[in-house]
């Protein structure tokens, strides 16, 4: 057991100091993470061998794997489905074709410009196609449009964005066999009761200090995780699937999601960023620095292209709708998600995971720092002080850090 203690305390360091890293550098901590596991993995793979840092244990796999899980339930959860039933059409829209829009164009672009072969480059477009929702939120809280209408419209987009590349990710790579059919029967059925079950069994035995409520979200999560994984399909798949179905419950549930998150963000994901971090190659990266600026200008270019359009046909005006494009072109959680499925499943190679995983970091800053700091519809915040209503604000609010107040990647709550 010294060997795991000892491997333990270096991965949790690792998680300390990229910790203190994000709050320096007022980044995301699920940022900082996957470039602390890059960098360790070049310093402790040169002195002491590549399997040194052990991100291949078996316990640290799990680890990973229940952060990736367990994170993306909570993305799921957050949506607020009288919202979504508000603004649906706009939300449908915006977020259908901002998935479309760079998985078409950025499979098209790893194939024909890169040469990738047809599996990793249809890889790269689910990669490339998502949307991160927790820097979205954290920029709309951040500033208040999480209050507003467009604020919320904005958010909603932003789950069908991801909606559709979870999905795409399991349709996709995962063969339809029997046991799809019994995943997907499966999973009609528990969709269907869960809505019912969890409220009355929660009212009936839940608030006590034995934490039933996470003991049954996470029996929920690992039984529909391991059909998914029987059916050769990702577990991630249900866990979004079910945070939605559950939004209404859960979601709403402020004092058990900052819990679930104390557990997620606390433990389980930075076992899951850094390993995610661990694989990068930077000797890759090194030798050809070209492609992954190509894949990094694909995604935005394509989301561009695709979301903007789609903003001014709703009659969003100029300014809101590059705002909500730059937004929309962000990408974290789920663009790692997918290239770690990639690798991990032998679709694409290390190097292109590299390169993907590069692209997907590098989205979550860029198009979020330029968006606040030319494009901030101020006419649309909601009165409070500080902050003016007539299209110009002070000179603090001019300097928000784009993914600042994003802890760990996570979803903040308003509470």
């Amino acid at each position: 057991m010294t060997d795991v203690w000892m491997t333990a305390a270096l991965w949790v360091g690792l998680a300390l100091v990229a910790t203190l890293l994000s709050i320096w550098f007022r980044v995301a901590t699920a940022l900082s993470e996957i470039v602390v596991g890059t960098v360790a993995q070049l310093i402790i793979g040169a002195v002491a061998g590549v399997a040194a840092l052990g991100a291949q244990e078996p316990w640290i796999r799990f680890l990973s794997g229940t952060g990736a899980i367990v994170l993306t339930f909570l993305a799921g959860a957050e949506l607020d489905p009288a919202v979504f039933r508000a603004r649906w059409k706009e939300a449908t829209v915006i977020g259908l074709v901002a998935f479309f829009a760079p998985f078409l164009g950025c499979a098209a672009v790893a194939c024909h410009v890169l040469g990738w072969d047809p599996r990793a480059g249809w890889l790269a477009g689910v990669a490339l196609s998502t949307t991160s929702v927790a820097v979205v939120y954290a920029v709309m809280l951040e500033l208040g449009f999480n209050r507003t209408d467009f604020g919320k419209a904005v958010l909603a987009a932003c789950f069908i964005n991801d909606l559709g590349t979870v999905i795409a990710l399991g349709l996709i790579f995962s063969p339809f066999t029997f046991r799809t059919g019994v995943f997907v029967g499966s999973s009609v059925v528990v969709f269907a009761v869960i809505p019912f079950l969890t409220p009355w069994f929660f009212r009936r035995y839940g608030n006590r200090p034995s934490e039933l409520e996470a003991k049954y979200l996470l029996l929920l999560l690992f039984g529909m995780g391991a059909l998914a994984a029987w059916a050769d399909s990702e577990a991630v798949l249900p866990a979004y699937l079910i945070g939605m179905v559950l939004a209404g419950t859960v979601g709403k549930d402020h004092v058990l999601v900052r819990r679930l998150r104390t557990l997620t963000f606390g433990l389980l994901t930075p076992f899951y960023f850094i390993r995610a971090g661990s694989f990068v190659s930077v000797p890759a990266l090194i030798a050809a620095p070209v492609t992954f600026l190509i894949l990094l200008g694909a995604k935005v270019v394509s989301k561009c292209v695709g979301v903007y359009p789609a903003t001014r046909a709703f009659r969003y005006e100029c300014r809101q709708g590059v705002y909500t494009t730059l937004l929309m072109s962000t990408g974290l959680t789920f663009g790692t998600i997918s290239a770690l499925f990639g690798l991990t499943h032998n679709v694409i190679t290390q190097s292109q995971y590299s390169y993907l995983v590069a692209a997907v970091v590098a989205s979550a800053v860029i198009p979020t720092l330029i968006a606040n700091a030319f494009f901030i519809p101020y006419d649309l915040l909601p009165k409070r002080t500080g902050v003016t209503t007539q299209g110009t604000a002070p000179a603090g609010s001019r300097k928000i850090a784009a993914v600042a107040a994003a802890d760990g990647g996570s979803v903040p709550s308003e509470s």
